[in-house]
């Protein structure tokens, strides 16, 4: 479905504003799928009720111009990369965004403190206790 080749992927966490309301995640995902699958953007985006934890993957240009976004985006704060860099083969490919959330608030708040290929494993340690949606 999309192209494998020169992928990149980034891996963040943030906090979700303050002032945002908790329903802003309803919106954030189905538009999200609209505008990634355009790009060829494909991820996962996991989210505690408080933090939000994402890996996306695709074009190296279209990644890191999303990741911009978000960064710029007044519904999130403290968006800290764990990790960026060259990605062999899509990990979500059968998705442009799959979303789940997760009720362990302590799980998302220990990838705050990890980095590079620590921090991806890590998030994929969460996958197989997930329920995703696509």
């Amino acid at each position: 479905m999309y192209p494998t080749a020169s992928l990149h992927e980034v891996l963040y966490v943030s906090i979700m504003a303050p002032a945002a309301p908790i329903s802003i995640v309803a919106d954030i995902a189905p538009k999200a799928r609209v505008a990634n699958k355009a790009k060829e953007i494909t991820g996962l985006l996991i989210f505690d009720g408080m933090r939000f934890c994402q890996q996306l993957e695709g074009g190296r240009r279209e990644v890191l111009a999303l990741t911009e976004r978000i960064r710029q985006d007044p519904r999130h704060t403290n968006v800290e990369i764990l990790h960026h860099g060259p990605l062999a083969e899509r990990r979500f490919r059968r998705f442009s965004l799959g979303y789940a959330s997760i009720d362990e608030i302590d799980e998302l708040a220990r990838m705050e403190q990890l980095g590079g290929k620590i921090a991806v494993n890590a998030f994929l340690a969460l996958l197989p206790g997930l329920d995703l949606e696509s």
